[in-house]
């Protein structure tokens, strides 16, 4: 026997592809969560503000 044949099923296929993109998705998101925590550490740390130069609007207020 030269060589193994092997079959997948187009389903099975299917059900692979979405695991794989649905694993990618989710560490994906936990890498940003980790990483906007990480940062928020480290400005705290070094006292940055992050919000330093932005412009802030008044509340409107109704009367």
């Amino acid at each position: 026997m030269n060589g193994i044949l092997l079959y997948i099923d187009p389903s099975v296929a299917t059900y692979a592809i979405q695991a794989i993109a649905g694993i990618a998705i989710a560490g994906g998101a936990v890498f940003t969560v980790m990483l906007r925590k990480f940062k928020k550490k480290v400005n705290k740390a070094f006292d940055i503000d992050e919000n330093k130069g932005k412009e802030v609007e008044e509340e409107i207020k109704e009367q």
